[in-house]
């Protein structure tokens, strides 16, 4: 499993630990009751914790799955 994603992964299961590990990669603001707005500024917090970067304010509309998300990170090259 790629870095990115494993460290991602993590993030997901510290927001959402109600959540089975198997199901988390497939989160999204659709199919998780539990990701609300609060949820949502919490994970945002551990993934620029965790990424070391920040994650672009115009951009957390789009940011509404663990794949966007990931894909985020992984285009901009984020450590």
């Amino acid at each position: 499993m790629d870095d990115a994603r494993s460290r991602l992964l993590r993030c997901f299961s510290t927001v959402f630990p109600e959540l089975p590990s198997g199901t988390l990669a497939n989160a999204n603001t659709a199919n998780t009751a539990e990701w609300d707005s609060l949820s949502s500024v919490t994970l945002f917090a551990l993934v620029e914790e965790e990424f070391g970067a920040e994650l672009d304010v115009n951009a957390l509309g789009e940011l509404s799955s663990f794949d966007s998300i990931l894909e985020y990170i992984q285009t901009r090259k984020v450590s």
